[in-house]
């Protein structure tokens, strides 16, 4: 596993991926692609990285991080349908943190999404908080 950092040119397919994990998750993100490739570039010019994870030359997902006062924070880690039950999850997970060389990250999950759940509780995740919101 390769894990690979995007530059400007890599927009148009981590806003695919990214509207990926948005049905996937069954979030509430109303963002069409155009708008999501436009807010991908608005991350990556500011603070945020963004790293494709690359299998035999074939891109099998991406991650989206940020550095913070007190590790890093994953906003989004995206493993393509086609490739997830085959441990691309755990192997991308676990390249990233080598090249963050870091074993303090944060991440946020919808609480319905039970699979995601799962996977980050597998690699030793543990709530921290709870997020809530009156709509």
């Amino acid at each position: 596993m390769k894990v690979n950092l995007c530059s400007a040119c890599d927009v148009p397919k981590l806003a695919e991926m990214n509207k990926y994990l948005i049905e996937d998750e069954k979030s509430d993100n109303p963002m069409q692609l155009v708008e999501l490739e436009h807010r991908m570039s608005e991350f990556l010019d500011t603070d945020y990285n963004a790293y494709l994870f690359v299998e035999e030359n074939d891109v099998v997902g991406y991650a989206l991080v940020r550095k913070q006062e007190d590790g890093f924070y994953l906003r989004q880690f995206y493993i393509d349908r086609d490739h997830r039950k085959k441990h691309f999850g755990t192997a991308a997970f676990k390249e990233l943190i080598k090249i963050l060389n870091t074993d303090n990250i944060f991440v946020d999950v919808l609480p319905w999404n039970e699979r995601g759940l799962s996977f980050w509780k597998s690699l030793g995740f543990k709530e921290a908080a709870i997020s809530m919101k009156l709509k």
